[in-house]
């Protein structure tokens, strides 16, 4: 886990397998970060387990479920009850069951963090 970590109320990290959390990252009330499943086509339904990244500045809003293997890239925002099943792209604004990319997130006040790489950014004005 990062720095500057935000982990809310009843946040549930089921972690089989490795799960990252970036710096600055939040992870909002209720969430759901399961890090590994059963295999149905077994009888046994053995367990698998899939790392889960969240990078750097990304926010899981509330109630967002997180499936096995997913990596949330850096900064982007997940929108309350998402189902995320797939890796999501950097500096996005997520939503919906399955989760997608909507739109580019735009950050007013990149200065705060140097660290910050242009490539994916929007940078918006006021």
């Amino acid at each position: 886990m990062g720095d500057y970590v935000a982990l809310a109320d009843d946040v549930d990290c089921y972690s089989v397998a490795k799960i990252r959390i970036g710096t600055k990252a939040a992870v909002s009330q209720r969430s759901f970060l399961c890090a590994a499943s059963h295999d149905p086509s077994s009888l046994l339904r053995p367990l698998r387990p899939k790392p889960i990244t969240v990078q750097n500045h990304a926010w899981i809003a509330a109630e967002v479920m997180v499936l096995p293997g997913v990596t949330i890239g850096e900064g982007t925002v997940v929108a309350a009850r998402s189902v995320v099943t797939k890796d999501l792209p950097p500096w996005r604004i997520c939503v919906g069951n399955p989760c997608v990319p909507k739109s580019r997130r735009q950050v007013f006040d990149l200065h705060l963090d140097p660290s910050i790489k242009l490539v994916d950014v929007v940078e918006g004005g006021r």
